[in-house]
């Protein structure tokens, strides 16, 4: 890995350890981070949306079938970027996964992007870069149709749409080394890090309105993400 940042993110990790339990059975045969979308893993449009904002050191931290993982690692060695995985031989939850992880960073000056194994989206991560100690924020998305109602009566049904100024996780986070030199040894960092930085004022949020973004939950959700993962990767900037 480089010896020095000079700038430009270049180190990210990817948490891709879990067990994916509402996706099986799929999930009983390959781990959920290598489940196609148009026949190509979730793992794989995740390095390539990576790889097109510099970042050209990559650690994914795996737990379940990992041997899995690393095949396709050693298959696609064409990715063009540095890839090293830290395996938990037993989960150590998000916050203990990214600390296990940042152990395999030599510049222990660098900040980093970590991203759930199970995200696919267009959001721009040179907006991440600017803001210290950051998650992205993306409005809420109905997971259903709405309805506009007068009364009683209904005048329209309309397709799910964002809610506007309700503000979700979209699982991307901007971290400097202060914060992860006090990542917990086993635990979440959502209820551990960021709690204690939201008391001091020093967690961040950083807006994203009209953009794609797709948490691999379901088979509704492939369907849905394979419809338009071709277009997400080129209105990635």
């Amino acid at each position: 890995m480089p010896a020095k940042n000079s700038g430009i993110m270049t180190y990210a990790v990817i948490l891709a350890g879990g067990f994916g339990t509402r996706l099986r059975p799929i999930t009983d045969y390959v781990p959920k981070p290598l489940v196609p979308i148009n026949n190509v893993p979730i793992l794989e449009w995740q390095i390539k949306y990576l790889k097109k904002f510099g970042i050209k050191d990559i650690i994914i931290c795996t737990g379940y079938k990992t041997q899995q993982i690393q095949n396709l690692m050693d298959v696609k060695s064409s990715f063009g970027v540095n890839i090293t995985i830290s395996v938990e031989k037993t989960p150590l939850g998000t916050g203990g996964a990214i600390k296990k992880a940042v152990k395999h960073i030599t510049d222990k000056t660098s900040p980093i992007i970590v991203l759930n194994g199970d995200i696919i989206t267009n959001i721009n991560l040179k907006t991440m870069f600017k803001t210290k100690n950051s998650i992205a924020g993306i409005e809420l998305q109905t997971r259903f149709g709405t309805l506009d109602i007068m009364g009683n009566k209904i005048n329209m049904f309309n397709e799910k749409k964002p809610i506007r100024d309700v503000w979700m996780n979209a699982g991307i986070y901007h971290l400097t080394p202060d914060v992860l030199k006090h990542l917990p040894s086993k635990g979440e960092i959502e209820k551990t890090i960021f709690p204690k930085l939201a008391k001091q004022g020093n967690l961040h949020i950083v807006k994203f309105r009209n953009v794609i973004w797709f948490s691999i939950d379901s088979y509704k959700d492939i369907q849905e993400c394979s419809a338009v993962v071709d277009t997400i990767i080129k209105t990635t900037k």
